[in-house]
């Protein structure tokens, strides 16, 4: 299986490359993981609607380039939410239906754009509440090893 996770921004903070550069090594056992980081726009906090959307398509299309053909899960607040268990069958039901590539799409701090949104299989919330980015990258990344754990029923902390 190869994993991609398409991502707006880069990471500064030491700890959150550490998170993910662990979690990348523990599942290599599991996975191809690539991280394709495009790069962000400046939002400051008072942009009008507009101008939020012009940001967001402007990242959309970087996002949309580094997305190859494969399956896309776009991470969206308004997408569905599910426990370690669902989220495991999920990435196993794209094994059992011939699908090898994955590809996770995370945002900036604005969110996604349409056209990513409208090009995804499926969207995928972790919680109705608001994450950094990079964060969110540690935490798709501990979800995908969890669940490839739970595929390959081996013992992981509950």
């Amino acid at each position: 299986m190869k994993i991609t996770v398409a991502c707006v921004g880069r990471i500064k903070e030491k700890y959150f490359s550490q998170g993910i550069d662990e979690y990348i090594k523990r599942l290599s056992r599991y996975a191809d993981v690539e991280i394709c980081q495009v790069s962000d726009e400046k939002a400051p906090e008072d942009l009008s609607d507009a101008q939020k959307e012009q940001i967001k398509d402007i990242e959309g299309k970087r996002l949309l380039k580094a997305i190859k053909k494969s399956y896309v899960i776009a991470l969206a607040i308004d997408g569905k939410q599910m426990d370690s268990v669902g989220f495991a069958d999920l990435i196993s039901d794209c094994t059992v239906r011939g699908i090898s590539h994955i590809t996770f799409v995370i945002g900036g701090s604005l969110g996604l754009s349409k056209q990513v949104l409208d090009i995804s299989d499926y969207r995928l919330s972790f919680s109705q509440m608001t994450f950094p980015h990079q964060l969110m990258r540690v935490i798709l990344l501990e979800q995908i090893y969890r669940a490839f754990r739970i595929i390959k029923n081996e013992p992981y902390h509950k």
